[in-house]
């Protein structure tokens, strides 16, 4: 365990819940976790903040994705297959992340988000219709592989931030799934994304365990309320704190574009 007070440890803990919650509805909760993380341990080298993260991160993931499993109409084995895709889309875009400035990445992604976010104030459907669709057809759940799976994990390799709310957003549209079940997919795409990036930092050295057990308790907690709040509520819930979690995506990345 890092030499830290007890309060720092209960405001990290509080931290995690809150962050756990958020993954689980919509993506997103590395935003809270990440800062915090680093305000509580300022001396920390940042691998150790990362690889701590996604310790914590993947149990509440775990937790959250199990609970959709069991109560969500989600296609496991899709799942599964964009979460490898994702998986060495993320070892790729982590290869040619030393040679990209995150200050050149930063200004484009807020125009995206921008844009996702006035396309779903503008659609208030999106993700929303609970009508049967039918079954995703083999081109679609090949589009979902390569361009959701592949494409945003690179993006999570690459740079990182928002890659949860980008995998709910792209699921609603690939598959046209609603946002919940899109919520729940994305879980189990995560979990096959933080374990791979958790054995790499595991192999490095790069996780405070001790510290990263006590706060994953919490997100496992945040996770599983998040996803069980997500499916008593439904889309519309979701959709609130997507756009909620979008608009505050956009306000961190300005924040360290200009600050």
């Amino acid at each position: 365990m890092p030499d830290i007070s007890l309060t720092t440890l209960v405001l990290l803990c509080v931290a995690a819940l809150v962050a756990g919650w958020i993954d689980a509805v919509v993506g997103g909760g590395g935003l809270l976790l990440i800062p915090a993380l680093l305000l509580g341990m300022p001396n920390v080298p940042a691998a150790q903040i990362l690889g701590t993260n996604k310790a914590v991160a993947i149990v509440g993931t775990t937790g959250a994705a199990v609970t959709y499993v069991r109560k969500a109409p989600v296609k496991v084995s899709t799942a599964v297959r964009i979460g490898l895709a994702a998986l060495v889309g993320s070892m790729a875009g982590a290869f040619f992340a030393a040679g990209i400035s995150s200050d050149v990445l930063r200004p484009v992604i807020m125009v995206v988000l921008l844009g996702v976010a006035a396309f779903v104030l503008l659609r208030p459907s999106f993700g929303t219709r609970t009508e049967d669709k039918g079954p995703a057809t083999r081109a679609r759940v090949i589009a979902a592989i390569v361009l959701v799976g592949g494409g945003i994990g690179f993006y999570d390799g690459l740079f990182g931030p928002g890659t949860g709310t980008f995998l709910v957003l792209a699921l609603t549209a690939v598959l046209h799934l609603d946002l919940v079940t899109a919520s729940a997919t994305a879980k189990i795409v995560n979990v096959c994304t933080n374990a791979g990036a958790l054995a790499m930092f595991a192999y490095q050295g790069a996780v405070l365990w001790q510290l990263a057990v006590v706060m994953a308790a919490f997100n496992l907690l945040g996770g599983t309320v998040g996803a069980r709040m997500a499916l008593r509520k439904g889309s519309e819930f979701v959709r609130g704190v997507l756009l909620f979690v979008v608009f505050s995506l956009v306000a961190k990345l300005a924040f360290d574009q200009w600050s």
